[in-house]
């Protein structure tokens, strides 16, 4: 059999979808692929390109690795650009000089951002905002600056503007027209969308026309605008919109659109029926598509039709729905109500800051489109109104008003045809996840793994997920939240039944309301309820067989048995007498020493019995247990604030070991960290903790959970400019309306996503007291803050918890299988070959 030469020019995020889906097919080997990559990686997640400022890496946004287009069979090409086509002779030459010979041709070049020719705009600071190398020029370029400025207010712009704001910058936005996402927003959207990012402290300058950038003395830019108005900056972010990448095509003479694109119809082929063309540069009924989904679509289309199947691409849908800058932004179908009969129902919460406008036809019963800023809990639904002509309500205003009294019945999944698209990145209908459910899957992360629902944007994570219910409860498959099998109740139901009843010891709960013996699911679960309750030790009797090994020993174990110490180091800070204790207990115990993230010295290789012996000297310093081995603070990390830094405006030092020294201790259903910043620069990564902490000239803003891990997310800004008095109060609500409502192992940041009504209700809870709870919540926090004991300090004043720290019962000598060697002068755990060899005789 003779191979067809498929030559794919393009790596990015629509031409790896097309390997991708053209991997995944038997027909792949009736091909012979051949990848040009202008880029030194292969592809990887522009949709979430600003997360790489959030502490995202490079290896984290890869879409593939290059192992796996080897796997694949595929050839591709690294750094090393397509530059020319020869159609007569069909072969494509790139910048190496490789020439490969194509039977077909796939054109996945995507688009360039535009720049538009304002005099002075080559300078060396300004930047563009497109690829990693772009950020990481960004990044150098604002390691000495102040102000940086986003030429450009739509979608990329905005998110341009937050990623200036991530590196400490005071940021502002350029804009020529009269409003910002002018594409996705009518007027009253983006006008509320403008109020709402100048509050979180991004200036905007709308209906703006740069003349000018020049640099002034100091090295500084100079932008000036028409009517004799001028901004000072130190660097400037173009992000004017995007055009097609069509220069190959334009010289291999492929038919182009007035204003570029390369022409396609619906089967995506150009000019030459050899040829395809997909994604961003691609130009089909006049209209350039500039969302990835248009271009997934475009690319398993031109799958099917190479694999011998009827395809075609006709439309797609532009519908978004994402937060910028923590703001909320939904926009569906014609959000700007252009269709011939169109009708607008608007409904406006300004005290609230929500907007929010349905377009609908002449007779209200079909959704044309809509606009959501400030709250898109309806956007699911409205979306689905729109992909699948669902008749509207009687009464369809009543789709965005607040829930009230003959409220219109939420549209559930039940209602949804087979033909529904959920999942519009990977083109998943309500069918295709119904089949998997009925094929044996039977939770949602395995729908997930066998769909791809949900792994893109994860917008549809909600949807996904009320379906899978549905499913599984349809075919008489139980779906429950039970905590386990030895309790028939959620973590909620029995932290209440624990607190009510005032049960204080895990026996007591199963006699009452469990069954069998438990579990290490259980068990862990209940023994952190109760030490957020009681704050008994974690070993005194009843408990101890409750903990994991690392509470159990009150240290992380290492993968070599041995242990690790970390002292609590209040906000980071220590004085010069405490680093000189730490400094000799690593070395007269030969421990690994490393400064941490959350600034505190962790001390590596303490053997079990030594744990004991490393503790009464750190006591002894004035050190005390940093529950590094609990699901409780961690740490609260801290800048030098007004103290020292002169750009500090509060003193965020004292407010962190004030911080840490209240909630030290607090049990909580996953582990907890905080930070304070004594300005808006950041350097303490507030905006990345549970609770983030950022000094204004008026006082603190106060943001919620978030958190790095395996899903980085971004905290909410909950409350602005509160008084010491004010924030502790707030933090206390939280921590323990958090302690009492979330799930096991559940994060601030799942627990948020899954609190009906969101932030707004948070708030609604903790300032608003809606629920009449916050006196007890206060109280429980001053419970947990009065009882505070050091458990190593307990640990060690007890001879009975002492017997737990032997290595053997019957003899004192060390695990001989605990082998350490040096390596940068400093010892760590043997690997299994060199513990042979150490063994062996000489």
């Amino acid at each position: 059999m003779v191979k067809q030469k498929l030559i794919v020019i393009g790596n990015g995020m629509v031409g790896h979808h097309f390997l991708e889906q053209l991997a995944s097919r038997p027909e792949k080997e009736l091909f012979d692929v051949t990848v040009f990559c202008a880029e030194p990686r292969p592809a990887y997640d522009r949709v979430h390109l600003s997360e790489y400022f959030a502490g995202r890496t490079a290896d984290d946004l890869a879409m593939g690795k290059i192992e796996q287009y080897r796997d694949w069979g595929f050839e591709l090409h690294l750094n090393d650009a397509a530059v020319s086509i020869d159609r007569e002779n069909r072969v494509v030459t790139s910048e190496s000089g490789t020439g490969k010979p194509y039977d077909k041709l796939i054109l996945a070049t995507g688009s360039y951002p535009f720049v538009p020719p304002i005099p002075g705009h080559e300078h060396e600071k300004c930047f563009v905002y497109r690829t990693l190398e772009d950020l990481d020029a960004i990044r150098a370029a604002s390691e000495n600056a102040r102000v940086g400025v986003v030429v450009g207010g739509g979608l990329l712009g905005l998110e341009a503007a937050n990623a200036l704001k991530e590196l400490g910058l005071e940021a502002h936005v350029v804009e020529f027209a009269p409003g910002l996402m002018g594409v996705q927003l009518d007027e009253g959207g983006s006008g509320l969308l403008r109020s709402k990012i100048e509050d979180l402290g991004v200036t905007v300058h709308t209906s703006t026309a740069t003349e000018l950038i020049e640099e002034v003395d100091g090295g500084r830019l100079r932008m000036r605008f028409k009517g004799e108005r001028e901004l000072a900056t130190d660097l400037i972010v173009f992000s004017a919109g995007i055009r097609p990448e069509d220069k190959l095509a334009r010289a291999a003479g492929l038919q182009l659109g007035e204003r570029g694109g390369i022409v396609i119809d619906e089967s995506c082929r150009t000019s030459d029926g050899n040829i395809f063309a997909i994604g961003e540069c691609a130009l089909y009924n006049n209209f350039i598509y500039g969302l990835v989904a248009p271009g997934y679509t475009m690319a398993r289309n031109t799958v099917s039709l190479l694999c011998g199947e009827e395809a075609s691409f006709t439309s797609a849908d532009m519908s978004t729905k994402l937060k910028l800058l923590g703001v909320e932004v939904g926009s569906i179908g014609d959000a700007h109500g252009r269709a011939e009969g169109a009708a607008a129902i608007t409904f406006v919460d300004e005290q609230s800051g929500i907007y929010k406008r349905m377009i609908t036809d002449s007779e209200g019963k079909q959704l044309l489109g809509a606009v959501l800023v400030g709250d898109t809990g309806d956007y699911d639904q409205l979306l689905q109104y729109h992909l699948n002509g669902i008749e509207l309500p009687e009464q369809p205003e009543q789709l965005i008003l607040p829930a009230a009294d003959g409220a219109a019945p939420t549209l559930g999944a039940g209602a949804l045809p087979d033909t529904a698209t959920i999942c519009s990145c990977h083109n998943v209908s309500k069918g295709d996840i119904v089949q998997t459910v009925q094929g044996g899957c039977c939770s949602l992360g395995e729908v997930k793994d066998a769909t791809k629902a949900s792994t893109g944007c994860g917008g549809c994570a909600a949807l996904l997920k009320n379906i899978v219910d549905e499913e599984l409860a349809a075919l008489g498959m139980e779906v429950n939240n039970d905590l386990c099998p030895h309790f028939p109740h959620t973590r909620q139901e029995i932290f209440h039944m624990v607190q009510v009843e005032e049960i204080k010891t895990f026996d007591e709960l199963l006699e009452k309301h469990g069954r069998g013996q438990g579990c290490e699911v259980c068990k862990p679960a209940v023994g952190s309820i109760l030490a957020s309750l009681w704050n008994e030790h974690v070993h005194k009797k009843p408990h101890v067989g409750l903990q994991d090994t690392n509470d159990t020993f009150m240290a992380n174990m290492q993968k070599n048995g041995s242990y690790s110490v970390v002292p609590r180091v209040p906000g980071g800070e220590i004085t010069p007498d405490k680093l000189i204790v730490l400094g000799q207990v690593a070395k007269k115990y030969n421990l690994y020493t490393k400064i941490t993230g959350g600034q505190r010295v962790d001390l590596f290789g303490a053997r079990l019995e030594q744990l004991p012996e490393i503790w009464g000297e750190l006591i002894d310093a004035g050190f005390e247990t940093g529950h590094a081995y609990g699901k409780s603070l961690r740490t609260v990390k801290s800048c030098v604030g007004s103290t020292w830094c002169r750009f500090g405006v509060q003193d965020s030092v004292k407010m962190a070991l004030d911080v840490e020294n209240r909630y030290k201790g607090l049990r909580s259903p996953h582990k907890i960290k905080m930070a304070v910043s004594g300005c808006t620069r950041e350097c303490a990564e507030a905006q990345s903790k549970d609770v983030g902490v950022i000094a204004t000239e008026n006082g603190w803003n106060l943001f919620l959970c978030g958190n790095g891990g395996m899903r980085p997310r971004h905290a909410d800004l909950f409350a602005t400019d509160l008084d010491d008095e004010t924030l502790i109060r707030y933090i206390d609500r939280f921590l323990m309306f958090y302690v009492r409502t979330a799930d096991k192992l559940q994060r601030t940041s799942v627990w948020l996503e899954n609190l009906d009504g969101g932030l707004d209700y948070l708030r609604e809870v903790i300032v608003d007291d809606k629920l009449g709870i916050c006196d007890e919540l206060e109280a429980q926090m001053a419970n947990v803050v009065g009882t505070y004991q050091c458990e190593w300090k307990t640990a060690i004043n007890d001879p009975e918890m002492l017997k737990r720290f032997r290595q053997f019962v019957n003899t004192d000598e060390p695990d001989e299988k605990i082998v350490f060697v040096e390596e940068r002068g400093q010892p760590r755990p043997a690997e299994e070959e060199e513990i042979v060899r150490i063994a062996e005789p000489a």
